[in-house]
């Protein structure tokens, strides 16, 4: 029998910002990573199966992200003017429906293309609403003393589910088909909206009226336009995340298709890229470097590599451990480019400075993913994919003539800025400068592209 002395120091033991609130944002973020990792890689194997071809691949990626571009600001108005844990359970359901029609028709047989461009195109149009309603949810659950570890062990856990949903979608795929991926990714959203509707909201103070939408993004692209290293890296990234989004929706199934046996092995390289951000988060819990921006930005540079390794082809091996490599050195970047915006951004600015960066570094991915077959047929698939990690070197090469992105430090022990961080991966964002990124849904189809496992 338990003594009350005994419970009492195991409660004692218990962290104290591991709240309600906390657990159950953890656990769902965690089924829905599960399920939308797999149907990541589901989709493109769906869409070939069906008898189309990568341009039909880039249409489905390009119909998926295009509602993210079109919707993120208003989606991010919305999450700050009704109570947050409503519209992530309305996204949810949304999600729900649509990737469960994608799994009915899929399973039915012969899918339209145009039916599998619409429901992703929901999909896409749910997570744009959904991921600044669940950033505001996440940044209040914790304490500010213990945003660190907190947001460092939702991190972990979100990495895990990565691993884990892209090597069980790969394995799933080749056992029962695409179709049955789909259908429980459906139900991962279900459960998380189930769980995410029993949300505490009532420590939360009602929002102020503000000046009006339009003038708050005003405000924001005066203060994003202000400052050379912001946009410059954000110009930067809206090539990066294109080129690395096009190579892994478009590309990295087919070269998987015909060179290296089928879905497994996709599902085991980007299974490896999860390992490598989770290798990533652990050193960078650890590693503080001092010029901030230039170390992440020396870090985009291995981002070219799976790109170059796909246009070989390398064997399985070799690929994951190439999205290994870059799986680490995206973590870095991540980290040091949300430290910079929480240490240089206005408190009061950062939620419109982060829509700008966001919708900045993703604007250029649905173009990207559209014309990915058409480039195939005109250059080669070897050649557009050497093309791709061509552009990620040069624009990287050139954002380090910007004096701000090598100058600017860290200051240690200085307040840090408090609020939505936000560019991705897969993110949330953290409250502290350590605790690096955090990805609920991914906004964007990409395991290993960076719009937010990249830029938090």
């Amino acid at each position: 029998m338990t003594s009350p002395a005994a419970a009492s120091r195991r409660a004692s033991r218990r962290p104290e910002w591991a709240g309600r609130n906390y657990t159950l944002l953890t656990a769902a973020a965690i089924i829905t990573n599960l399920g939308s990792h797999g149907a990541l890689i589901a989709a493109a194997f769906a869409v070939l199966q069906s008898g189309g071809d990568g341009g039909d691949v880039g249409l489905v990626a390009a119909a998926r992200t295009l509602p993210l571009v079109l919707f993120l600001l208003i989606g991010g108005a919305i999450a700050d003017r009704l109570p947050r844990h409503r519209v992530m359970v309305a996204a949810n359901a949304l999600n729900c429906v649509s990737q469960g029609l994608f799994a009915f028709v899929v399973l039915a047989g012969e899918p339209q293309l145009w039916q599998m461009m619409l429901l992703t195109a929901l999909c896409g149009t749910g997570q744009a609403f959904f991921n600044p309603a669940a950033e505001g949810m996440l940044m209040s659950s914790v304490s500010g003393d213990h945003a660190s570890r907190a947001f460092a062990l939702f991190r972990m856990a979100m990495h895990g589910a990565a691993i884990g949903g892209a090597a069980l979608g790969g394995a799933m795929i080749a056992a029962v088909g695409p179709g049955w991926v789909l259908a429980v990714d459906a139900a991962a959203f279900a459960v998380a909206g189930a769980l995410r509707a029993f949300l505490h909201v009532g420590h939360i103070r009602p929002r102020e009226a503000g000046g009006g939408l339009l003038a708050d993004l005003r405000d924001g692209w005066k203060e994003f336009t202000g400052r050379p290293w912001l946009w410059a890296v954000v110009a930067q990234f809206s090539v990066v995340v294109a080129v690395v989004g096009a190579a892994e929706s478009v590309y990295g199934p087919l070269v998987a298709r015909d060179e290296l046996g089928g879905a497994a092995p996709w599902g085991v390289a980007l299974a490896a890229f999860g390992v490598g951000t989770l290798v990533g988060a652990l050193l960078m819990m650890r590693w503080k470097p001092r010029r901030l921006l230039l170390a992440g930005t020396l870090c985009v540079f291995p981002l070219a590599a799976p790109s170059a390794a796909l246009a070989v082809p390398l064997p399985v091996a070799g690929l994951a451990a190439v999205m290994f490599v870059s799986g680490v050195a995206i973590e870095v970047f991540g980290v040091a480019w949300m430290t910079a915006l929480h240490q240089e951004i206005p408190e009061e600015m950062l939620s419109r400075v982060s829509a700008y960066d966001w919708f900045g570094s993703v604007a250029m991915l649905p173009l990207a993913t559209a014309i990915a077959g058409p480039a195939e047929s005109l250059f080669g698939r070897r050649e557009s994919l050497l093309g791709c990690a061509a552009l990620v070197v040069l624009v990287t090469a050139a954002v380090l003539f910007v004096p701000d992105v090598r100058n600017l430090t860290r200051r240690d022990g200085g307040p840090v800025a408090a609020g939505p961080v936000r560019g991705p991966e897969p993110g949330a964002p953290s409250a502290d400068p350590g605790a690096g990124a955090i990805d609920g849904i991914e906004p964007v189809s990409q395991a290993w592209a960076p719009p937010t496992a990249a830029k938090p």
